[in-house]
């Protein structure tokens, strides 16, 4: 038998909550009901006042409730639960967590099931979770279930749901993982339009004894792999592909913040870094890019995703911005330049194929960088087979003499 957090605000949905953990104890696990409401007192009994978890970070919930300021009341809480929750987990009292909610709920209990390791059991239940829902997930895998109808009590839908939810909560703590042998873990960035040089280093890796994790430069496969660095699990990076800048810069739909490529310098994680990709902005449909970029070039990668070819101008600032984030290492890292294109769509005779914006790029990343950063150049596509095998050998030779 495992206890599972049930974090809820059970001021407005304490009936709901008390229905979850019932449904958790029928499964023959136990409920720990954790009060992390910001209003009224809870309307039900429960197991951890929301005092408690306030006094967590160090905060007075009287007197911030005093205020009788909802949006004080809940920052609050954004900041206390997850203090709570993680020391919870520390502790080892809990090995799965569970939360229903609106707006303020999921604000809360999300924030809280961030500070939790990736593995850990997180389901939200949410009136928000069919919709845009980065800012909630973060870089965790915090499964977002919609609620359908409203938290608002009882009823066939509701029921049934939250039935669901808990019987799933209680099956992925249940799950037995099947005992593997440990090997030193490398990430690595890829896009569709750099999967072969990816595939080809990683089998090179994977021959060596390393476990190769790869991430989708998508913004949240981005700041995904960020995070796993920071965790000190990862031994090497493996950075090819460096896409979401040109989102950053442009104004894509596939950013991963200001923070790209930072975490493997500050862990002191040897790393290869390819600029592979910059030659492109991703947008939605066709009609969802931006009228002034009418005139560009583009190329429709599937009737959801529009590709824009970066230009000279943004080519350099892209280049300029790389070497920034890479000049800050204090790992051992390599530069490699792959001459003759930067994706599948930049080689020779394809749509996306602009020898000066990618000379401004190679340009610019030389220029920028600091003099002892190594840089390797390849006259070869990103997706040959010897430049991949050069990414996987170089990154070998870094780990190496770590």
């Amino acid at each position: 038998m495992a206890t599972i957090a049930v974090l809820g605000t059970l001021d407005t949905k304490g009936v709901e909550h008390t229905f979850i953990a019932d449904e958790i104890r029928r499964r023959g696990h136990d409920a720990l009901l954790i009060d992390v409401g910001t209003g009224f007192p809870a309307s039900i009994d429960h197991d951890i006042k929301r005092e408690v978890v306030a006094s967590a970070a160090g905060l007075d919930m009287a007197s911030i409730s005093s205020s009788k300021d909802r949006g004080k009341c809940v920052a609050a809480m954004v900041k206390a639960a997850p203090v709570f929750l993680e020391q919870l987990h520390k502790e080892g009292r809990i090995k799965g967590v569970i939360s229903l909610g609106g707006g303020g709920g999921t604000a809360i209990a999300t924030a809280a099931m961030r500070a939790l390791p990736i593995g850990f059991p997180k389901l939200m239940i949410s009136t928000l979770a069919s919709g845009y829902t980065a800012h909630y997930v973060g870089s965790k895998d915090i499964v977002m279930m919609p609620s359908i109808v409203d938290v608002a009590g009882l009823n066939k839908i509701s029921r049934t749901l939250f039935s669901q939810g808990a019987a799933a909560i209680c099956g992925m703590v249940d799950i037995q993982i099947s005992s593997v042998e440990d090997k030193p873990i490398i990430v690595a960035s890829m896009f569709g339009n750099t999967t072969e040089c990816v595939g080809t280093a990683k089998q090179v890796l994977e021959k060596c004894g390393y476990e190769v994790l790869v991430f989708h430069s998508t913004g949240t496969g981005g700041r995904c792999m960020e995070s796993l660095i920071e965790s000190g699990m990862v031994a090497g990076v493996l950075d090819i592909t460096a896409t979401e800048w040109a989102d950053e810069l442009v104004g894509g739909v596939l950013a991963a913040g200001p923070h790209r490529h930072e975490a493997a310098g500050k862990a002191g994680v040897p790393t290869i870094i390819v600029p592979g990709c910059l030659d492109m902005v991703n947008f939605g449909e066709p009609d969802t890019v931006p009228a002034k970029f009418a005139e560009r070039s583009f190329y429709h990668h599937n009737p959801q995703v529009t590709l824009m070819r970066t230009n000279p101008e943004e080519c350099r600032e892209l280049g300029r911005i790389l070497a920034g984030k890479i000049n800050d290492y204090t790992a051992p890292v390599t530069v490699l330049l792959p001459l003759k294109a930067l994706s599948v769509i930049s080689a020779a005779g394809n749509p996306f194929h602009d020898v000066d914006a990618d000379q401004s790029l190679f340009d610019a990343i030389r220029m920028h960088l600091r003099k002892e950063i190594k840089v390797v150049e390849m006259d070869a596509e990103i997706n040959d087979s010897a430049f991949a095998r050069l990414c996987a050998k170089s990154l070998q030779d870094l780990m190496v003499k770590t």
